[in-house]
């Protein structure tokens, strides 16, 4: 008999906006809203739990946002701040397992079956985790999902926030999916939840009373993912480690757009994802590849082959720019962005056993 996994997902609470808050004493209980120029066509990156009380939420206008919560503080992205946070968190994620998946600066899969000695329960480490946070940071809070697999850990980390842990054990799934509403899963987003309240699939009990055959008729490949997760099953292993010859990120927008602006945001969100990951293990590529989905599901790449290997995120962005140009993202509206690199110049991406990273991480620089 297989043995049960124990998967925690860590989330900060409003990470931007509580960097800010920190920093500047004055933005406490205030409305911040992180992101692009109310006055433009800018758009919300991250935004605090006072500014969300009046709607506000990321990847929304800021003109919009503003029209809301006129006395909101707007802030430009500050990256490097958030960048530092960033690694403090992991370093905590290291003292507990060597298995750590990074999804963002602010988040995390964590698999704690092998315990290092000592440490029996997924939901004390995760308690432990949050503590540490929230001394090693100066009182930013996190949020915390535990449970037997990616896909409920990752829900659960959602279901208490802030500052919340929320368990989802195996004799717990089968109730804890059935009450969820349907846009509360991941890989739904409003298109997809629009045509499934359209055929009636509000919960998740109702998604379950659909079998494999008509999901995979609705919603193509996606169909069978769906079935899987309404009945608790999602075997993907948190993977610390990469694909030798490929690695990349890619965002499915919240809403289909032809806003460039928040284009351009998103793919700075992913280049500085692939920038730590590139030189949290100190890997060089030549290739750079963005692949832009659009509204109707044609999918395009456009790719570029550098005399220099790619580095930081200012590199990376600077090409992803240039190829976001040559697609008609903007003039047709997009449903998904996608980075990735080839052509490593190293020998960095072997499959190596997972390990323990250096403490303190070293400071990154552009």
């Amino acid at each position: 008999m297989a043995k049960i996994r124990k998967i925690i997902h860590i989330d900060m609470d409003a990470f931007y906006a509580s960097v800010e808050q920190r920093e500047n004493p004055e933005l406490k209980g205030k409305p911040v809203i992180v992101g692009g120029d109310p006055e433009g066509r800018g758009v919300v990156a991250a935004c605090s739990y006072e500014a969300r009380k009046f709607g506000i939420h990321s990847a929304m206008a800021a003109a919009k946002a503003y029209k809301l919560c006129p006395q909101a503080v707007f802030l430009r992205p500050r990256f490097d701040a958030y960048k530092a946070v960033s690694h403090l968190i992991r370093a905590i994620f290291h003292e507990y397992t060597d298995i750590v998946e990074p999804l963002a600066l602010d988040e995390a899969f964590l698999d704690v079956t092998e315990n290092k000695p000592g440490l029996t329960s997924a939901t004390w480490i995760a308690g432990k985790i949050l503590q540490k946070i929230y001394e090693r940071t100066g009182g930013l809070t996190a949020s915390a999902g535990v449970s037997y697999n990616k896909f409920l850990a990752k829900v659960a980390s959602d279901c208490n926030k802030p500052c919340g842990i929320t368990v989802v054990t195996p004799d717990q799934a089968a109730a804890f999916i059935d009450q969820l509403p349907i846009r509360k899963f991941f890989g739904v987003g409003r298109v997809t939840e629009e045509k499934m309240l359209n055929l009636g699939i509000k919960t998740g009990a109702d998604l379950k009373q659909m079998d494999k055959a008509q999901l995979v008729r609705f919603f193509g490949k996606a169909g069978s993912y769906f079935y899987n997760i309404a009945r608790g099953i999602d075997d993907r292993p948190v993977a610390p480690e990469w694909i030798r010859k490929s690695l990349g990120k890619e965002t499915t927008l919240s809403e289909d757009s032809d806003d460039l602006e928040l284009m351009i945001a998103i793919l700075d969100r992913i280049a500085l994802k692939l920038e730590n990951l590139l030189q949290k293990d100190g890997r060089q590529a030549r290739t750079i590849t963005l692949k832009v989905k659009y509204h109707d599901f044609a999918c395009i790449t456009r790719s570029v082959t550098l005399p220099q290997p790619i580095t930081d995120a200012r590199g990376i962005m600077a090409c992803a720019r240039s190829l976001l140009a040559n697609t008609e993202a903007g003039q047709k509206k997009v449903r998904l962005l996608g980075i990735s690199f080839s052509n490593f110049t190293d020998d960095s991406g072997k499959k190596r056993q997972p390990r323990q990273l250096p403490l303190p991480f070293p400071k990154l620089t552009r």
